[in-house]
């Protein structure tokens, strides 16, 4: 079943009704070409989500009808940021879409020292307008009750600066002590504190890199034995917390 996005005081509860307006009209009236009588998934951005039937389909605004509303508690209980050092081509999509899919709050593009890909002011621009779309895509799919940010590209002295306000930073690093010291890190997480992740582009952090993130409070885990992608890294810790964070 299609899932929307709308604004609170789109919502008229006491009426039963949502007015739907802006993009999501051309897309729902041209491009799924929903009639009278379907139903839809709509969130708020909260907590609550509603199921709907379209009540009618105009120019301008898609007026639902509420069946129903509920609190699903789809959300992990942590917020979790993922600072992603900004990787060739297009593998920044596949991370950002799999980032929502797995529960990411934020996601923060860092441009490090190593990184290949430099971006000026209005590439980026044009870049985080595309990766928006993509989390807003992605959220729909996965069932999310929020649209996940992504956030415009950072420096790492930046993103380290942005990570000090976090309860827990950790930095996958392949010089980190062995997987018991990680495992004792990631058992230690509790649900509802923030959570940041830093992980490097293609040719990983250099030295000081990790040094200045392990100043400001990071604490640098293992991944295992084996060298990941730097689009497979995040995901990876990703899995990881969900796991953690879901059973408690």
């Amino acid at each position: 079943m299609q899932r929307f996005f709308v604004e609170p005081y789109q919502i008229e509860e006491d009426e039963h009704r949502i007015h739907i307006t802006g993009k999501d009209v051309k897309h729902i009236r041209n491009v799924l070409r929903m009639k009278t009588g379907e139903e839809l998934w709509i969130s708020d951005g909260g907590e609550k989500e509603y199921h709907c039937t379209i009540e009618a389909v105009e120019e301008e605004e898609v007026l639902l009808h509420i069946l129903y509303a509920q609190e699903p508690e789809y959300e992990l209980p942590s917020r979790i940021y993922l600072f992603q050092g900004l990787p060739k081509a297009d593998k920044m999509e596949l991370i950002i879409q799999k980032a929502v899919e797995l529960g990411a709050f934020e996601i923060i593009p860092v441009e490090t020292k190593r990184c290949v890909v430099k971006l000026d002011a209005k590439k980026a621009d044009k870049k985080i307008l595309r990766w928006q779309q993509i989390a807003e895509s992605a959220a729909k799919q996965s069932k999310r009750m929020l649209i996940p940010t992504v956030r415009s590209v950072m420096t790492f002295q930046e993103a380290v600066s942005y990570a000090k306000e976090l309860d827990i930073i950790l930095i996958p690093y392949e010089l980190a002590k062995g997987m018991k010291e990680t495992k004792e890190i990631l058992r230690s997480l509790k649900p509802g504190q923030s959570i940041g992740i830093f992980i490097g582009p293609e040719g990983g952090f250099e030295e000081q890199e990790v040094k200045d993130a392990v100043s400001a409070g990071a604490s640098p885990i293992t991944l295992g034995r084996r060298i990941l992608r730097t689009e497979t890294a995040g995901l990876a810790i990703l899995s990881v917390l969900m796991f953690q964070l879901e059973e408690a």
